[in-house]
C-alpha cells in the first residue's frame, strides 16, 4: 500500500504533510547550523566574525533574502522547498483534473509567481521569522517567566514595591508584553496545528493560512519536459561563422562572472546541506562518548593508570586491633572489592575517598561528619572530597 499516495489524496502532485514540515524544518535548522559555524570561527578570527555573531540574526536575515528571493524568481520555490521537491504555484480559481493532466508539473506563465506572490512570501520566510526570533530574544532578556522571589526574596520584593510606586508606561508595556506574549505565542502555534491537521486531512488545499491569503499552494516538482535536440548538420555544410578564440575566452569568462552569483546560489541545495552533516558529524566524532576515544591514544603517551589505595593505618578499621583478622587481611589486599569495611555488605551508592577505598555513601559520609578521618587510613578528610563511583 502506498501510504504516501494515500496522503496525497486524489492529486498525485499533491505534497504530503512530511515533505512539508521536513521542508520546514529543514530551514529552522539553518540558523543555528550557522550561527555554530559563525562561533567556531570567530574564535580564531575575532577582529572580523564577531560583531557578525552579536548581530546573527540581522545577519541571517539579509543573507536569506538575496538567497529566497533568487530561489523564488528562478525555481517558484523557497530554498527548502526546492530541497524537498516541492514548487509554489498561483492556485487558480477553477481547477479541474483534465487542466492539471494538460498542464502536468511543469511551471507555465499562469502558474508562475508574480512580484505580489513574491514580495508576500518574502515576508513570511524572511521578515516574520525575524520578527519571532527577536521577540523570543527580548522576552527571554525580560526573564522569560521566571520567578524572581525564588532567588531573592527581600531584595526582590523591595524592588517589586518600588517598581509599583514609580511605574512608568515602558515599565507597564514591558510588563504587558511579558504577560501577553506566552499566551499570543502558544495560540499562534495551534492555530498552525490546527492548519496541519486541516491539510493532513484533506480539508484545505493550503498548509499555513498565509498561503491562503496570497493565493498560492505546493506542488510536487518533476522534471520539466526536454526539448528535442538539434538537427545534425549536413556534411560539409559549416554551421556558421567562426568566433576568433580570444572573443570566445573572453565572452566565456564575462559569462562566468555574471552566472557566478546565481551558479553560487543553486549550488547551496547540495553544499549547504552536506556542510551541515559534515559539521555535526565533527561534533559527535570529538565528543566525548566518540568512538575516537577509544581508538586513538593520549598526545601526552599512555594512559596514566590509576593511583594505588594507600595503606590502611594500624589504629584503622582493617588495623591489626580489629577483631576480624581474615577479613582485615583480605580487604587490605584488595580482595573484598565490592565490600563496604564499615558495614561488611556489598556497596550501595559507592562513594571513593582521595586515599583510594570505597565505602558506601551513608556510612562514610556518617563516618566524616563524626570523625572527620578515613576510617581505614586515618587521613584527615572532609565531606566535601566524597566522589561518586559508577561500578
Amino acid at each position: 500500500m502506498d501510504f504516501l499516495g494515500e496522503l496525497r489524496g486524489s492529486d498525485p502532485l499533491r505534497p504530503s504533510i512530511f515533505e512539508l514540515v521536513g521542508q520546514e524544518q529543514l530551514r529552522d535548522l539553518l540558523q543555528p547550523a550557522l550561527k555554530y559555524v559563525l562561533s567556531v570561527f570567530a574564535q580564531s578570527y575575532p577582529r572580523y566574525l564577531l560583531r557578525i555573531v552579536n548581530k546573527h540574526e540581522e545577519f541571517y536575515a539579509l543573507l536569506m533574502f538575496f538567497v529566497e528571493r533568487h530561489y523564488l524568481r528562478k525555481h517558484n520555490s523557497s530554498f527548502a522547498e526546492n530541497f524537498y521537491g516541492l514548487k509554489r504555484r498561483r492556485k487558480p480559481l477553477f481547477e479541474t483534473e483534465r487542466a492539471n493532466a494538460a498542464v502536468g508539473t511543469h511551471v507555465t506563465g499562469l502558474d508562475k509567481l508574480r512580484n505580489r506572490e513574491l514580495r508576500l512570501s518574502l515576508l513570511f520566510l524572511v521578515v516574520i521569522p525575524y520578527i519571532r526570533a527577536k521577540a523570543q530574544d527580548y522576552y527571554e532578556s525580560l526573564g522569560g517567566g521566571i520567578d524572581t522571589d525564588l532567588l531573592d526574596e527581600e531584595a526582590d520584593r523591595r524592588r517589586a514595591e518600588t517598581r509599583q510606586r514609580y511605574q512608568t508606561v515602558p515599565d507597564r508595556l514591558r510588563k504587558l508584553f511579558k504577560a501577553v506574549y506566552p499566551w499570543t505565542n502558544v495560540g499562534f502555534e495551534l492555530w498552525l496545528l490546527g492548519y496541519n491537521v486541516a491539510y493532513l486531512f484533506d480539508r484545505t488545499p493550503f498548509y499555513r493560512p498565509w498561503h491562503a491569503w496570497m493565493g498560492v499552494d505546493f506542488k510536487i516538482h518533476a522534471a520539466s519536459p526536454q526539448r528535442p535536440p538539434p538537427p545534425p548538420t549536413p556534411f560539409g555544410v559549416t554551421p556558421g561563422p567562426q568566433t576568433p578564440l580570444k572573443q570566445s575566452i573572453i565572452r566565456t569568462i564575462r559569462r562566468l562572472i555574471l552566472r557566478g552569483p546565481s551558479l553560487l546560489l543553486d549550488s547551496l541545495k547540495v553544499l549547504l546541506p552536506t556542510a551541515i552533516f559534515f559539521i555535526k558529524f565533527l561534533q559527535w566524532w570529538y565528543s566525548p562518548s566518540s568512538p575516537a576515544r577509544a581508538l586513538t591514544l593520549s598526545p601526552a603517551g599512555p594512559p596514566i593508570p590509576p593511583p594505588k589505595m594507600m595503606p590502611p593505618h594500624p589504629l584503622g578499621i582493617l588495623g591489626k586491633n580489629h577483631q576480624e583478622g581474615e577479613d582485615q587481611k583480605k580487604m587490605s589486599d584488595g580482595g573484598g572489592f565490592g565490600i563496604c569495611p564499615l558495614c561488611k555488605n556489598a556497596l550501595v551508592n559507592a562513594t571513593a575517598l582521595p586515599t583510594g577505598w570505597m565505602f558506601c555513601y551513608k556510612c562514610i559520609y556518617k563516618e566524616l561528619e563524626e570523625k572527620g578521618k578515613c576510617p581505614v587510613t586515618l587521613l584527615p578528610l572532609g565531606t566535601w572530597t566524597l566522589r561518586k563511583v559508577l561500578l
